[in-house]
């Protein structure tokens, strides 16, 4: 089978030749929302392909969005935390994370926010790491994760009594190569984590050198392109 080139009008590439997501909206025809929920509703739209196509239906999760922190010491230590999560009922290693669901609050701010509330801690360092979109096949959730360093105590008046399943929250410095190790040994579930995981240990080898601004643009997350705060 012959590779596509790079000629390929579906073949997206970045300037210097990466592969590249790009926003592409088709043709709208109509939307509604089918549930309205505590964090999510479902929404079902309909639309075209191309303008006067054939109309199809789909339905989707509209989902706030989430931010989530991969903090790392000078020992190159990645911080974890212990949280039940009772869709899946299990205890969890994961990174801590929050949504996006304070209006006007930048992902960046959600992120500082949900490190002192989960953790106690505060870093003087940010960047954006990675992102990705959690299912695009069915929900607008889109994740942001950072990467803090500089970690220090958060400021008290940044701290809040944790409740419910963030009461039981443990937390946990682990050498990254052995957080890597648990990710490849299949000990670690959480697609956050351990994608920070991978991405942190990544990012090391590569001298930190691909670090984005953490206020960079964010337009993969839809619902901030379409609020015009994304871009």
């Amino acid at each position: 089978m012959t590779a596509p080139s790079d000629e390929t009008p579906n073949l997206h590439l970045s300037a210097d030749g990466l592969p590249q997501d790009r926003v592409n909206p088709r043709t709208l025809v109509s939307r509604e929302t089918a549930f309205t929920g505590q964090i999510f509703d479902v929404v079902r739209e309909t639309f075209a392909l191309t303008e006067g196509g054939d109309e199809l239906v789909r339905d989707y999760m509209k989902h706030p969005g989430a931010v989530a922190i991969a903090a790392l010491n000078e020992d190159n230590e990645i911080l974890l935390i212990n949280q039940y999560r009772q869709p899946v009922e299990m205890n969890m290693w994961e990174i801590p994370a929050g949504l996006l669901d304070i209006d006007g609050e930048s992902p960046l701010h959600a992120a500082q926010r949900e490190l002192a509330e989960e953790t106690d801690l505060s870093a003087r360092t940010w960047h954006t790491l990675a992102e990705f979109n959690n299912s695009p096949g069915c929900s607008t959730e889109a994740n942001r994760i950072f990467l803090a360093r500089g970690i220090e105590d958060a400021a008290a008046g940044d701290l809040i009594e944790r409740e419910a399943e963030e009461a039981e929250i443990v937390t946990r410095w682990v050498p990254i190569e052995r957080a890597v190790s648990a990710v490849l040994s299949l000990e670690l579930h959480s697609p956050t984590s351990n994608l920070a995981i991978l991405a942190v240990w990544a990012s090391i080898q590569r001298g930190h050198a691909d670090l984005q601004a953490p206020d960079k643009p964010w337009p993969a997350h839809k619902l901030l392109r379409e609020s015009g705060t994304g871009e």
